[in-house]
């Protein structure tokens, strides 16, 4: 995953680079570098974008993650990622 996709997923979720940062685990500089092609994620965060991608294109996923995000709290919208991808599986 490119600096390219990361920024496209990030988008495609409908989240912002904070957000993005806090259900990664990482500080909101960190995926602007990754953005910007100034770092790469580690392997287990390259995983963890790439699942998130495979929920991105679930539409429910997509409009219900940013309300998660801003109404609960990152725990739930990791639960619901979760949720998703182990119901896909």
């Amino acid at each position: 995953m490119n600096a390219h996709d990361i920024a496209s997923l990030r988008k495609k979720l409908g989240i912002n680079q904070v957000e993005l940062a806090q259900l990664i685990g990482v500080h909101p500089i960190t995926i602007s570098k990754w953005e910007r092609g100034e770092s790469a994620p580690s392997a287990y965060q390259h995983a963890l974008l790439q699942e998130f991608g495979t929920a991105a294109k679930d539409k429910t996923v997509q409009s219900e993650l940013k309300g998660v995000l801003v109404g609960a709290g990152v725990i739930i919208a990791l639960a619901l990622l979760l949720k998703h991808l182990t119901s896909k599986k």
